[in-house]
């Protein structure tokens, strides 16, 4: 049985199977519109989002790039529902998250986006199980059926021989596994990565984005991951975007990580910056 086969059989998405339309008959997962995330800092107008644009499609992998301050990871909180715009929309599976309430909003996090963060969020007086249990407790999943699934989920990631061991037990990049298997524990259709090889060596880094990758292609997980390393982006992301200053200023296809001939990079709406 493939790997796609079992996580059918599990109740995990298949490529495809969750995608919507755009108004063009385009599958996407992620549209945002003239997005906007605007504050004040005493006098100051600070424009972390200024006017982005951008699509992502269904199954894709997409890396966001930039300097500190350009505006990444604010974009990723906006789409991960953990801010809302100023103005603009992001509509994701085909709801606009500027609409939803905070409880829809927190449903919308809980079972639709998965999040790994450059730190490892793991609860240190809990162990790898519990923590990864944690979200299924919220999502309400029959007690019977938690402890079998976490197993499931820690055994994907390498860890079933961990399980009983708390966060300051292991590795870095063990803690990175645990907190990858706890954000797909509840099968969601989008995976956000921010930095999430900040903290770890160049070879554990390598572990963890190949785990990121294979679930992206034999699940059809749309990925989105923000990083300063274009190398990184360049090895794993099918596409990559750059913004500076809360703008999109360019965008790049990348065949290669898309499995096409070819090394060759395609520049779009911009130039390389």
């Amino acid at each position: 049985m493939s790997a796609t086969e079992r996580s059918l059989q599990n109740g995990l998405p298949a490529a495809g199977a969750f995608e919507v339309q755009t108004s063009t008959g385009e599958a996407s997962a992620i549209h945002a519109e003239q997005l906007c995330r605007h504050y004040r800092m005493g006098d100051t107008l600070i424009r972390a989002v200024d006017g982005v644009t951008l699509t992502v499609g269904a199954g894709e992998f997409v890396a966001l790039l930039g300097s500190s301050g350009s505006g990444k990871s604010s974009v990723l909180n906006l789409i991960a529902g953990l801010d809302r715009p100023t103005s603009g929309s992001v509509i994701v599976q085909g709801r606009d998250l500027a609409q939803l309430s905070r409880e829809e909003l927190s449903k919308y996090r809980l079972r639709t986006v998965g999040m790994v963060f450059q730190s490892f969020n793991l609860i240190p007086s809990m162990t790898l199980l519990e923590n990864v249990e944690l979200p299924m407790r919220f999502a309400e999943v029959d007690r019977g059926k938690r402890d079998s699934l976490a197993h499931e989920a820690l055994s994907r990631v390498g860890l079933q021989a961990r399980m009983s061991h708390r966060p300051s037990e292991l590795s870095g990049g063990e803690q990175q596994r645990a907190a990858l298997a706890r954000a797909l524990i509840n099968h969601p259709r989008l995976l956000l990565a921010d930095e999430p090889t900040g903290n770890l060596d160049s070879h554990t880094g390598v572990e963890i984005m190949n785990l990121v990758r294979e679930f992206n292609r034999q699940l059809g997980m749309t990925v989105v991951m923000v990083t300063h390393e274009r190398a990184l982006a360049e090895r794993y992301a099918q596409r990559l975007i750059f913004l500076a200053d809360g703008k999109l200023i360019g965008e790049e296809v990348n065949s290669a990580a898309a499995g096409q001939t070819g090394a060759s990079h395609a520049i779009r709406d911009g130039a390389r910056p």
